[in-house]
């Protein structure tokens, strides 16, 4: 299976700096066409970006969406919006998401679906907190996530999503002592996802979807973790704010 990464920037880079950033990127991944290479600025960048990454091995994508096509909601953005903006892909159900804006499971749900009708690859996040794994509660929290973030989701459809596994608990929002889940929690915790998407789904639908890790991936662990079976690919935070570091991940993947 083809691997995807993915860049999360987060509430970082203007569109200067953003513009920047993927003009060094653009240089040192241009020659990479071992993997799909994905890169998801804040809004107001997309634009800019997207100018800049035209006929490159680089795809755009958005950090979250709202499940309507428009209305009353202000301060939010819809599918329709930053696809024209250049995006194939959007990010949803992210850790920070739940945990800060306290979005659940239905509501991922329908954004799921708005970005499906609209033509956008959704990646879905999932993910236990702390004190979840603490209490032996991983696999609960990932099927319950992952029932309910598919609910209504048909196998044709499911083509189209991929799926993040984010260990809370790993994530290191700029804390250089936050580490990584090791390859092997990972493993076990992205062949579970497949699992349930195969009791869901069926086992070929399982077996085709892309599960990319998404717990501080970084230059110095990544080809052990992209070496493992099940793992398809990183979603990247922090260390996706450094070209060089960025690149270094995509090229960990042979």
């Amino acid at each position: 299976m083809r691997k995807l990464i993915a860049a999360n920037w987060k509430m970082n880079k203007g569109s200067e700096d953003a513009v920047q950033l993927v003009n060094e990127l653009k240089e040192l991944v241009k020659g990479n066409h071992n993997c799909d290479i994905l890169i998801c600025p804040p809004f107001t960048a997309l634009h800019s970006v997207h100018e800049k990454i035209k006929n490159s091995n680089i795809l755009l994508g958005a950090q979250n969406m709202h499940y309507e096509a428009s209305g009353a909601f202000t301060g939010d953005i819809s599918a329709s919006m930053i696809k024209a903006a250049g995006c194939s892909y959007v990010i949803l159900g992210h850790s920070e998401r739940r945990e800060f804006f306290h979005e659940d499971d239905m509501l991922i749900n329908k954004k799921v679906h708005s970005a499906l009708k609209s033509g956008l690859n959704p990646i879905l996040c999932v993910g236990e907190m702390l004190e979840q794994r603490e209490k032996g509660w991983t696999q609960q929290i990932l099927e319950k996530q992952l029932s309910n973030g598919l609910h209504g989701i048909s196998q044709e459809q499911m083509n189209k999503i991929t799926i993040a596994y984010e260990p809370v608990w790993a994530i290191s929002r700029g804390n250089a002592n936050v580490k990584s889940a090791t390859p092997e929690d990972a493993k076990k915790s992205h062949d579970f996802i497949r699992h349930v998407i195969s009791d869901m789904l069926g086992h070929d639908i399982a077996d085709s979807v892309r599960i990319l890790y998404g717990g501080s991936m970084k230059p110095e662990n990544a080809k052990e973790l992209l070496s493992m079976p099940n793992i398809e690919g990183g979603l990247v935070g922090n260390a996706s704010l450094d070209a060089k570091s960025f690149a270094e991940i995509v090229e960990a993947v042979r």
